[in-house]
């Protein structure tokens, strides 16, 4: 196990070179094990490059795990493969209603210093989240992903007047949670962004019970916070990143000439040690196993089977409708 590719999948070599385990449509109907549908909606930029990132922590997990890649109909994916979109995105309500997703994933954009209402796809997510949160779908929010879940359950974000950027040293704070129990009382965790939320205000929704702190950082506040059904968990840090993907952001920085993006910080650009790969397997590992053991299992229909390359069928052959 555990995530399901074609064998001719174009990430499986990356698997097989970084050891992360991955098995065949015809294997995994073998197995008597519930498989679990995550739905994945990248925005990141390059989205194609991007997904190793998020499926390398998900594939250190005993369990079965089925990625489903989500697009939103009003983002443009400008810097994307648009034939690889279209092969292997599909819209959420056409996800939702073949798989039934167990979680959903929604990860960072490069739009975090834009007012919300210049977000072209706001009003998307924000029903997308909408229909999440009435299935009882989990949902993991991971840098801006995790700043617009805050902003969906009613807080604002703050723009920093420098980047948060580089390798920094988080205390856990709850180290008897579900979700954080197996990470180090302080772990390192990658950050790369220019806003966040008031560690004044997370604290007040705290002590009134409507969000609960699970790590803090220093340099960037709150990282981790959660609602207190445990449904929502918004995490404000890039777990999931590697080295070069720190160090290719801090090369993209330095061309546009930002003055306020500073070096990397903690991570050494000649020498790169990758010193959260453990921690960062643990925090999907424990989020994997939250999504399995409170999620029901809802059988989808048998005419649509959903893998991580495409869905059986035509668009307008599936529940749910156009694309």
């Amino acid at each position: 196990m555990t995530i399901r590719l074609s064998p001719q999948h174009r990430l499986r070599t990356l698997f097989d070179q970084h050891h992360v385990a991955w098995l065949d449509e015809e294997a995994a109907e073998r197995q008597d094990i519930r498989p679990l549908r995550i739905g994945i909606l990248n925005i990141m930029p390059k989205a194609e490059e991007y997904e190793f990132n998020l499926l390398a922590p998900m594939g250190r997990s005993i369990l079965q795990i089925i990625p489903i890649w989500i697009r939103l109909q009003t983002h443009a994916y400008k810097s994307s493969d648009h034939t690889h979109i279209d092969k292997h995105y599909i819209p959420y309500d056409w996800a939702q209603s073949v798989a039934a997703l167990d979680g959903l994933i929604v990860t960072g954009a490069p739009v975090e210093e834009l007012p919300w209402e210049e977000i072209t796809y706001w009003k998307e997510l924000v029903r997308i989240f909408d229909v999440a949160r009435k299935s009882n779908t989990s949902i993991l929010g991971i840098c801006w992903g995790g700043l617009a879940l805050a902003k969906y359950i009613g807080f604002e974000k703050i723009v920093y007047p420098q980047k948060i950027f580089g390798v920094y040293p988080t205390r856990n704070l709850v180290p008897d949670h579900p979700i954080m129990g197996g990470l180090d009382d302080v772990f390192w965790c990658p950050q790369s962004r220019h806003s966040g939320v008031a560690d004044a205000a997370l604290e007040a929704a705290e002590k009134e019970g409507r969000i609960r702190l699970l790590a803090h950082a220093e340099k960037g506040g709150y990282t981790i916070f959660e609602t207190p059904d445990h449904q929502i968990i918004m995490h404000l840090g890039h777990q999931e990143y590697n080295s070069s993907r720190l160090l290719a952001e801090s090369a993209r920085d330095r061309e546009k000439g930002r003055a306020d993006v500073g070096p990397l910080e903690n991570l050494d650009a000649t020498n790169p040690v990758n010193n959260w790969r453990a921690n960062r397997n643990e925090f999907f590992n424990s989020w994997i196993k939250h999504v399995y053991l409170t999620t029901p299992f809802i059988k989808g229909p048998e005419t649509s089977v959903v893998t991580n390359e495409i869905l059986v069928g035509k668009p307008g052959d599936q529940p749910g409708g156009q694309p």
